[in-house]
C-alpha cells in the first residue's frame, strides 16, 4: 500500500509551535514514502522559516496572503494532483497523528470502489481518550450539522467503519479522482462549513463519506478561531451555514433554517434582559441587554448575517478579527491569565 501516491496537505498561518509538531508526526508517513505538502498563507510568525529548516522532508508552498482554509488547501491540491497524487489528505496543522492514519485509510478506501471521502477517528489532544469525532450527522431538531461522540470517553462504541453524513474538515482523505468529478474546496466559505459543503457534493455525485475508526489523531480544536466559541467562528458558522442552505436545500428547509438561526439571534440579545425571574428589576434589565449588545460574539453573529444577506463571502471583515482580540483579551482578564 506504501507505493500508493499519497499527498498530505497541511495549511498552516501563523502557527508556529502547533505546525511544527504536526509536520513531525508526520515524519514517519513521509518516510515510508508519502509526500508532505505545507500550504502557509501568508505566516508573520517566523513558521514559514522554521519549518523549511527544521523539515526538510516537506514540500513548502509559500501563497503569500490569507486565502482561508478553502483557498490555501486548494492550492495544496492542485500542486498534489500536478504532481501524480492517487489521494489526498488534508490536515489541520493543530494536530497530530498516529504513525498508521494513512494505512488504516487505504485499507478501507481500496476495498470500497465508492468512497468518495473517508475521515478518521479523532480525538481531544488535551484528553487522549476522548473523541471529538467519530463521524457527522444533521441534527433535525436543531438544523445543523454536529459531530457523533463530540465529548464522549472511547470505550469502543464508535469502532465500527460505517457511512456518515459529513468528514471534518480536521482531515478529509479524497481520493484525486472525486477531485476532478466535484471539483475543489468552495473558497467562498472562506473557513467553516467547506467541508460540509464538500461532502455534501461528494455524496451527491453517488460516491460514499465513510468513517474510519482504526485511523487515529489528536485534535487541539479550533486554534484558527482563538477557540470554539470566538466571535470569530460565531461569524463564519452563523454566515455559512446559510450560505450551505441556499447552495444545497430547497426554499422550505431553507426557512426552517432561516427561523432557527434567528430565534437563536433573538434569544442571544433578548434572553439575558427578558429570560429571567419576573422580579429583576428594569434597570437591571436595561444592563442586560445593552451587555447583549456590546458583546463581541453578538456583534459578530449580526455582522455574519448582514453580510450573507449582502453577499459579501470569503473573508471576514477587520472588525470582526478586531471583536475577537478583545473578546480574547477580556477573557483572558476574567481568568487573570498572564
Amino acid at each position: 500500500m506504501s507505493s500508493l501516491e499519497v499527498t498530505v496537505v497541511v495549511l498552516n498561518w501563523n502557527g508556529g509551535a502547533d505546525t511544527i509538531e504536526c509536520l513531525e508526526s508526520l515524519a514517519p508517513l513521509s518516510a515510508a514514502g508519502h509526500r508532505i505538502v505545507m500550504v502557509d498563507n501568508g505566516s508573520t510568525d517566523g513558521s514559514l522559516e522554521q519549518v523549511r529548516l527544521n523539515c526538510t522532508y516537506v514540500r513548502v508552498i509559500d501563497v503569500g496572503e490569507n486565502r482561508g482554509f478553502a483557498g490555501g488547501n486548494n492550492v495544496g491540491i492542485r500542486a498534489a494532483l500536478e504532481d501524480g497524487a492517487e489521494y489526498v489528505l488534508l490536515l489541520n496543522n493543530d494536530t497530530v497523528v498516529a504513525p498508521d492514519l494513512i494505512e488504516e485509510l487505504l485499507k478501507v478506501v481500496q476495498i470500497t470502489p465508492d468512497a468518495g471521502i473517508l475521515g478518521p477517528k479523532i480525538y481531544y489532544y488535551a484528553e487522549q481518550d476522548r473523541i471529538w469525532s467519530a463521524g457527522g450527522f444533521w441534527d433535525k431538531k436543531a438544523r445543523c450539522f454536529e459531530q457523533l461522540g463530540d465529548g464522549e470517553r472511547d470505550e469502543g462504541q464508535f469502532d465500527k467503519i460505517c457511512d456518515t453524513e459529513f468528514v471534518v474538515g480536521c482531515a478529509m482523505f479524497v481520493p484525486a479522482q472525486v477531485f476532478r468529478d466535484v471539483g475543489l474546496l468552495d473558497e467562498q466559505f472562506f473557513l467553516n462549513y467547506e467541508e460540509i459543503d464538500f461532502s455534501y457534493r461528494v455524496r451527491c455525485a453517488g460516491y460514499r463519506a465513510i468513517y474510519v475508526p482504526r485511523a487515529k489523531l489528536w485534535h487541539k480544536v479550533s486554534v484558527a478561531f482563538g477557540g470554539e466559541d470566538s466571535p470569530l467562528k460565531d461569524y463564519f458558522i452563523f454566515r455559512n451555514r446559510l450560505l450551505w442552505a441556499k447552495r444545497h436545500l430547497p426554499l422550505r428547509r431553507r426557512i426552517d433554517i432561516h427561523l432557527s438561526v434567528y430565534r437563536i439571534m433573538l434569544r442571544r440579545f433578548f434572553g439575558p434582559a427578558f429570560g429571567g425571574a419576573n422580579g429583576v428589576g428594569l434597570r437591571r434589565r436595561y444592563w442586560a441587554l445593552g451587555a447583549a449588545f456590546r458583546s463581541p460574539k453578538n456583534r459578530a453573529v449580526v455582522r455574519g448575517l448582514r453580510d450573507y444577506w449582502g453577499g459579501r463571502f470569503g473573508d471576514c471583515p477587520d472588525v470582526v478579527r478586531d471583536w475577537t482580540r478583545k473578546w480574547a483579551e477580556a477573557r483572558q482578564a476574567t481568568r487573570g491569565e498572564p
